[in-house]
């Protein structure tokens, strides 16, 4: 449990990278994006960012271009799933 900035007590959990040490190794698949296709970037405005929401490791960052912490990635897919431009392909 911890305290929000408006002093209110809060059960929620949010993800923090490298709880478990640098996990990238674990990986059988790499995200790879394609910036021609993302959203984000072909529109050079914050948008989108839906691989940022669903990531369950937090890897990913919120910018444009979009990062993916690669240490740390575990290659769930789910970004590749979840990407409605069909930006990030699993290789």
């Amino acid at each position: 449990m911890h305290t929000r900035e408006c002093g209110h007590i809060c059960g929620e959990s949010s993800p923090a990278i490298g709880e478990a040490g640098k996990t990238g190794e674990w990986r059988t698949e790499t995200p790879c994006i394609d910036s021609s296709k993302c959203i984000p970037f072909r529109r050079n405005r914050a948008s989108c960012f839906l691989c940022w929401l669903y990531c369950p490791e937090g890897v990913i960052k919120k910018s444009i271009p979009v990062e993916i912490d690669l240490e740390y990635c575990k290659g769930c897919g789910i970004c590749a799933q979840i990407c409605p431009a069909q930006a990030i392909a699993m290789k």
